[in-house]
């Protein structure tokens, strides 16, 4: 009977950390977002030489993306920025991660369905 009980007890503990860790995957915020891609702006907004920070940002962000989740928020927050600041060349925007030599899995566009971004 002892034994049932501590393999009971060691599956529920299991199942507890599995739960939290699958919420720990998710490591990146808007705010991260918005730190790492805020030396971007006036580039998307006038063009010119991207500034080396800003490829810095971008590099920085997605070598933080680790999961699905993560490369959804990060879609989410591009998108939602991209609404509100105004004067985004989404042109330049879109073709900013390629020129920094970072490869996205999808396109930066304010008609991006998010939630379907793996």
């Amino acid at each position: 009977m002892a034994k049932v009980a501590s393999l009971a007890v060691m599956c529920i503990a299991a199942m507890v950390i599995a739960i939290f860790a699958s919420h720990a995957d998710a490591v990146v915020t808007c705010g991260t977002v918005a730190t790492d891609l805020s030396p971007c702006l006036d580039y998307v907004r006038m063009g010119g030489a991207i500034p080396t920070m800003c490829c810095n940002g971008i590099r920085s962000l997605f070598s933080a993306v680790r999961s699905t989740q993560d490369r959804q928020t990060v879609c989410n927050c591009m998108k939602s920025a991209a609404g509100v600041i105004s004067g985004v060349n989404l042109n330049l925007a879109a073709a900013l991660p390629s020129k920094c030599g970072v490869n996205i899995p999808y396109k930066i566009s304010p008609s991006i369905d998010c939630a379907k971004v793996q």
